[in-house]
């Protein structure tokens, strides 16, 4: 009993952690992308008679060789990779939900034809796909969504649609297509509540990779362009300088960019754990 009654408040005082773990993540992220949004001007300031300042009180990450604030122009780029990653994370997971719902529903054709596109997308190298989809649909902001959100979401797919095949092969859906239920009524009726979850968990957990991948392409000269203040653009400038001793221009952003992909990291870890029925009890 005793030993009962411990599991139980450990679970409890878990799951708390978790939620007070992924509250401060959440406002950290929040904050950065609100901060950046409010200093998108700023980020392009220039002023030359500040130009290779060192790291110091009043500008944190130093000076770049055009005297723009490194810390300003470091925030306003993760803000930029927080929204992007937002909307490419979004119309990925919605890909995969409808992915995963044709192949459950639409019979056994469909659920050929979806496996083994997910199947022949997870076949080609992954960043050499995105930069050709990116590049074809004329780089920047547009390239850079598109590329990303038609490369992320095949680990998704696959992931919701042996859920719902598990789900529509159980004994109570095969009693409500025997009584006449559509597909959509089995989808919106019996799939969704089982892989809404899911989607939601692989939406969080989609947010890291979607902005690595953008910093990845746009380092390469694939993605954004040089005049917007994106964390690959400030990474791929930083690396003509590093020989020159103005270590700062590279640290700083690169440390920060770890820093947000393990903060959505972590905010997915924690949705995981709060909506698993299985998890809440460990």
């Amino acid at each position: 009993m005793k030993k009962t009654k411990k599991s139980s408040v450990l679970s409890g005082n878990r799951r708390q952690l978790m939620m007070i773990l992924s509250a401060v993540c959440l406002l950290l992220l929040g904050g950065i992308a609100l901060g950046g949004w409010c200093w998108q001007e700023e980020a392009l300031a220039v002023d030359f008679s500040r130009k290779n300042l060192a790291p110091c009180l009043q500008y944190p990450f130093g000076t770049d060789w055009m005297g723009r604030d490194m810390f300003v122009r470091t925030i306003a780029g993760l803000s930029l990779s927080i929204r992007l990653g937002a909307v490419t994370a979004g119309i990925s997971s919605l890909i995969a939900l409808a992915l995963g719902l044709g192949a459950a529903v639409l019979g056994k054709a469909a659920d050929s034809v979806i496996g083994g596109l997910i199947d022949l997308v997870l076949g080609i190298p992954h960043i050499l796909l995105l930069v050709l989809i990116s590049y074809g649909a004329g780089k920047g902001f547009r390239g850079v969504i598109i590329g990303i959100s038609l490369t992320h979401w095949t680990s998704l797919a696959r992931l919701l649609r042996a859920e719902a095949l598990q789900v529509v092969s159980s004994q109570y859906v095969q009693i409500a297509r025997r009584l006449g239920k559509g597909p959509w009524y089995l989808a919106g009726k019996h799939l969704m509540p089982h892989l809404i979850p899911q989607m939601l968990v692989g939406t969080v957990l989609l947010f890291p990779h979607a902005i690595l991948h953008e910093a990845s392409i746009t380092f390469l000269g694939f993605g954004l362009p040089p005049e917007q203040p994106a964390i690959g653009v400030i990474l791929s400038e930083s690396m003509k300088y590093l020989s020159m001793g103005r270590w700062w221009l590279a640290l700083f952003p690169g440390l920060l960019l770890v820093a947000v992909v393990l903060m959505f990291h972590a905010v997915g870890q924690a949705v995981s754990g709060l909506l698993d029925p299985g998890q809440a009890q460990k």
